[in-house]
């Protein structure tokens, strides 16, 4: 089983982005040195909560301050983009990181309706949903197959980054991701911390795979919100900060990750549990390892998945940290040989942010 981080660059209460962007190196250092397999930075726009504005901004940080881990997007969202800018910058990060970076492509704003609208360029109309022509266009460039009467068919020869090319994920939540990813013969990471009933779906993306490329194997992971704490108690008392946050946005109302202290006080003021479950429908797993290492497993299992991608926030970045440091022990992984603080690229240390 791989295990692998998807980091959406909290901002704590009282905080700044700034913090939240040196919080994410500093995680992906450790993360390195605990074992998990890949680093994924997400893309939210627009609020107070989450810093991770532009993960293509952020890989190459990221794969600098390290050496092995493979580091990439969790995910960018197409629709704000041009397809070839896309191709461009991540073969850039893929020839300067050869065989470390991943793209993963998703479909959803990351955002709000007006923060979407301004991410655009031109604003005299909403931007159609052509999604699935974004997604052929990118994978053309990238894998060097537009058809030769394309009208952009050279530029697919003039990524700067060949040969090496990003390894290509589509994320989803929805039956429409896994009819995609099939056909297209993409791996498949579900976000469950989104939809928790995605087990089906990513059987169906399997069966579609197979039948659309025969013995070509799939990939599935699945992308679990999860904290860990040495008892159960003092896990469920972090999460309060994240139940907080989540009722705050299902209200409309957009805030830093508060402390746990104010977040329980909020929560038994409102008459909302403060433990057990989690909150809008979407699971968490929340407790000691003990507790958590085997609710992992049994998720992986649901969804047939090869990889576990754990998803974690906390108002405490040490308690962050501690999360994973304990979730990769009682999964039982397994630290690399040599781990250098440095990247292969510069041999030289991530400048301060």
């Amino acid at each position: 089983m791989r295990l692998s981080v998807l980091d959406q660059s909290p901002i704590p209460e009282g905080l700044t982005g700034v913090d939240a962007l040196r919080n994410t190196i500093d995680l992906a250092r450790l993360a390195e040195k605990l074992g998990y397999h890949r680093y994924w930075v997400a893309e939210h726009h627009g609020g107070p909560m989450l810093a991770g504005a532009a993960p293509e901004v952020l890989i190459g940080p990221i794969a600098s301050a390290t050496s092995s881990i493979r580091v990439g997007s969790g995910g960018v969202m197409l629709p704000h983009y041009s397809p070839f800018k896309v191709a461009e910058v991540f073969s850039i990060l893929a020839g300067l990181f050869p065989g470390r970076i991943d793209l993963g492509i998703g479909r959803a704003a990351g955002t709000d309706p007006l923060t979407t609208f301004a991410l655009q360029r031109d604003r005299r109309q909403a931007s159609a949903d052509d999604f699935s022509d974004q997604l052929a266009e990118l994978l053309a460039y990238l894998e060097d197959d537009m058809p030769a009467e394309h009208p952009f068919a050279r530029l697919a020869g003039t990524l700067p980054g060949r040969p090496e090319i990003p390894e290509r994920w589509l994320l989803g939540s929805s039956p429409q991701s896994a009819i995609w990813a099939a056909e297209i013969g993409l791996s498949y990471a579900f976000a469950d911390f989104i939809n928790p009933d995605g087990a089906a779906l990513a059987a169906d993306y399997r069966t579609r795979h197979a039948a659309e490329h025969g013995d070509r194997a799939s990939r599935t992971a699945v992308a679990v919100w999860a904290i860990c704490a040495e008892t159960d108690e003092q896990a469920q008392f972090l999460a309060a900060s994240s139940r907080m946050s989540m009722r705050m946005l299902r209200q409309g109302t957009l805030i830093p990750v508060p402390p746990p202290e104010r977040a329980i006080a909020y929560l038994k003021a409102i008459g909302e549990p403060t433990s057990n479950g989690f909150v809008n429908g979407r699971r968490g797993i929340i407790g000691s390892p003990t507790t958590v290492a085997p609710k992992l497993l049994e998720v992986a299992d649901q969804y047939g998945a090869e990889e576990l991608i754990v998803v974690t926030i906390t108002h405490d970045h040490q308690a962050r940290r501690r999360s994973y440091e304990l979730i990769a022990e009682a999964i039982g992984l397994e630290p690399p040989t040599a781990v250098d603080s440095t990247s292969d690229l510069t041999r030289s240390p991530v400048p301060t942010l």
